[in-house]
């Protein structure tokens, strides 16, 4: 008799008592065909042309709102300039860790542009932003430490504390921070506290200043990472930080170069003594090899968010104009504050199918089930960039219209 997977998720199958690898990757494989026969795997879709608003997957042109790249810049001119002149310059890669011989001047202009970039000094780049949050993480903390996790964090940040002690606290209640932070203080060597400025799955904003006062108020520190809210809130697009004037109460500052800055890597922007102490001992940087000459597309994106204003204030625009739109639907979108927008369906398996219902009618979205959310909390999440014009966004608000009435939302 054929298996029925529907009430399934990934997670099932990371351990299943009495199985080894071989037998549960069999077992997953015959989940993954039950989806995909189902039209409710719509992971992994090929895609056969470049990050932009319409792109082609399967032959079919598509509007596509699974992107970060807000402003566009994995697609203008002078940030694939900037990558072309620095692989003619330098080679295809860096071709050793940066200890032993990876380490070029271009990577120090990079450190030193995010640096400023958020009004500090010193900075530490990664290959990728998943690993700028994991292997700091595992570098900083302790047995003997804790560290305090909203529950929206991203799984690099979750990653990271694994080994460690933890608390994950309910999204954004403050109440639940400030009982925490009360009966750890001084039972800890260090007490983080770690948030993201914009949440990834909500796209709602963390209440910075008032962790900010709890962590002052009981001798905590604090993480913020905010690679959703870079490029894409503040007047100069430097985030909630700069938003809430905060540049003197973060001590660690991360994020990613794969979304704003339209290429790979990830930064952590910090005081002298910690950038070098993660430089030597964090593993994952000391011992994997450097971003290629192509980050020099980096640096040019950087230069852009502020030689460029225009990209901020268009996607702004695009914003407010698709929140409009989905509200005025009567869809649930939450609290999003950001370019990320969350409709909520609650089912898996209607939001897995509404998913592929979206792609049949030319707009790819992304199906984010259990366990990225809880599993009455299934969503279809879609980003919004400056690339998008006010015909995409109509042509996607008119596909919500069909799936509302199809669906029955």
């Amino acid at each position: 008799m054929k298996q029925n997977f529907d009430n399934n998720s990934f997670r099932d199958f990371e351990y299943i008592a009495g199985m080894d690898a071989w037998a549960r990757a069999k077992l997953f494989q015959a989940y993954l065909n039950d989806q995909t026969i189902k039209g409710q795997l719509n992971y992994r879709l090929v895609t056969t042309s470049g990050c932009g608003p319409v792109i082609q997957m399967a032959g079919k042109k598509m509007i596509s709102l699974v992107s970060n790249d807000y402003l566009g810049f994995t697609q203008h001119p002078a940030v694939k300039q900037a990558a072309i002149e620095g692989i003619m310059k330098y080679g295809s890669g860096a071709g050793a860790s940066p200890a032993i011989g990876g380490h070029y001047d271009y990577h120090a202009l990079l450190e030193s542009k995010i640096a400023g970039f958020f009004r500090k000094e010193h900075a530490i780049i990664y290959t990728t932003g998943y690993t700028s949050n994991s292997a700091s993480l595992q570098c900083i903390l302790t047995k003997q430490d804790l560290v305090i996790l909203d529950a929206g964090v991203h799984t690099s940040v979750m990653e990271g504390c694994q080994l460690v002690n933890r608390k994950t606290v309910k999204h954004n209640d403050l109440g639940a921070y400030e009982h925490i932070l009360k009966m750890s203080k001084g039972k800890h060597p260090l007490v983080l506290v770690v948030i993201d400025g914009v949440y990834s799955q909500d796209g709602d904003l963390a209440p910075l200043r008032n962790i900010i006062a709890l962590c002052k108020k009981y001798g905590a520190r604090l993480m913020v990472d905010d690679a959703h809210g870079t490029g894409v809130i503040g007047e100069t697009g430097r985030g909630l930080i700069e938003t809430c004037d905060a540049w003197n109460d973060i001590d660690l500052i991360t994020g990613t170069f794969s979304k704003t800055f339209g290429h790979i890597g990830g930064y952590v922007v910090a005081s002298e003594e910690m950038v070098n102490y993660l430089k030597y001992q964090s593993r994952q940087h000391l011992f994997s090899a450097s971003l290629s000459p192509a980050s020099l597309s980096i640096v040019k994106a950087i230069e852009l968010v502020d030689e460029e204003p225009l990209w901020m204030s268009i996607l702004h625009d695009n914003i407010k104009y698709f929140r409009h739109g989905l509200l005025s639907l009567g869809l649930n979108i939450g609290d999003t504050q950001s370019a990320i927008f969350p409709v909520r369906i609650g089912d898996k398996i209607k939001n897995a199918k509404i998913c592929h219902a979206m792609q049949q009618k030319g707009v790819y979205a992304n199906q984010i089930n259990y366990p990225a959310v809880s599993l009455k909390d299934a969503r279809i999440r879609m980003g919004v960039t400056a690339m998008h014009t006010k015909a995409h966004l109509d042509e996607v608000l008119n596909v919500w219209g069909d799936i509302k009435r199809e669906y029955h939302l």
